[in-house]
């Protein structure tokens, strides 16, 4: 049977007192100079879940890192690197995509995002599951706009591919030689099918409660393809704090965003509560996800929930109680 809480049962409780009604299975990881605290509601510790768009935060680290092996620079284009000479998206430099200042859109047209969107709302459908030759296909078509400030999935797929490219890897492999072996990450993974899913994979649902189809697809890797259990997601945030990570530069905050935000290579940098946070949430169809470093203090969080309610409220109140160090 699964128990009704693992790990810490202070921060089971803590974490439950913030999440429930509406997340009834969530994990949680704090990150102090002292110690690492990890616990779930609902489910075992070593479940995993769709991190979302927190994969976009592992992909800028691996462009910060690509740099500084001196495989790319920022101004290197995705023509350079990927099979998209005669395409107008081939002159797109990657500083641009990792900033989320390329001109591309969230998704091209041509993967018809209304159309799959309607079919997640109404029968919970993994609204990608493309390969990278698809995604290849898909970014031929597409004419850059104005630079400017816009989130795009379109790009961080595009942006993880071409950094596998210049290693001569796939992006699975990237992200387990770079990241995931070197920091100790126990479960951290990208399924191309659902055949790729482990045992301890969760099922995500709607607000509702409707089970959602698990968003899974090699082109999604790079910007919301990655699967992880509270101890990875943990390990990865003592990393980031300590400063043993690859690619930390992605962290440092080199233009601004959007209102009160400034953003490094993917992570976000804004002030709380007279804090400087770096930070990063993540979405899918079944699940909500959220990852915070007070770098000043020393501190992190994250959490991970498998309902697609946001828990980024819960996230940063659970980091700015946290106190800071001496």
């Amino acid at each position: 049977m699964t128990p009704v809480i693992d790990g810490d049962e202070r921060l089971a409780a803590e974490l439950g007192g913030l999440l429930r009604p509406r997340h009834r299975i969530a994990a949680a990881a704090v990150v102090t100079p002292e110690e690492v605290k990890t616990a779930s509601i609902g489910t075992r510790l070593e479940s995993d879940f769709e991190v979302g768009s927190i994969s976009k935060g592992f992909t800028g680290l691996l462009y910060a890192d690509s740099i500084a092996r001196g495989e790319v620079d920022p101004q290197t284009t995705l023509s350079e690197l990927l099979p998209l000479e005669t395409a107008p998206v081939g002159r797109v430099t990657l500083r641009s995509l990792s900033e989320h200042r390329s001109g591309l859109p969230s998704l091209p047209s041509a993967a018809q995002p209304y159309r799959r969107t309607m079919a997640l709302w109404r029968k919970g459908t993994n609204p990608y599951g493309e390969d990278l030759e698809q995604l290849l296909d898909q970014a031929r078509t597409v004419k850059p706009g104005r630079p400017r400030p816009r989130y795009s999935n379109f790009g961080f797929e595009l942006l993880g591919h071409a950094l596998a490219s210049a290693a001569d890897t796939d992006y699975t492999s990237l992200l387990q030689e770079r990241i995931a072996a070197p920091l100790g990450l126990n479960c951290c993974y990208t399924p191309a099918t659902t055949d790729e899913l482990r045992d301890g994979a969760l099922t995500g649902t709607s607000r509702k409660g409707h089970p959602r189809e698990p968003w899974t697809g090699e082109a999604l890797a790079p910007a919301g393809g990655i699967r992880a259990t509270i101890t990875a997601m943990a390990n990865l945030t003592k990393a980031l704090l300590e400063g043993t990570a690859p690619g930390l530069h992605a962290l440092e905050p080199v233009a601004p965003f959007s209102t009160g935000a400034r953003i490094g290579a993917a992570w976000i940098t804004i002030r709380v509560k007279g804090r400087t946070i770096t930070w990063h949430n993540g979405g899918t169809g079944g699940f909500r996800s959220w990852i915070g470093l007070d770098r000043d203090a020393g501190t992190g969080v994250v959490i991970l929930s498998a309902t697609s309610a946001s828990v980024d409220r819960h996230g940063f109140t659970l980091l700015t109680g946290l106190k800071t160090a001496s």
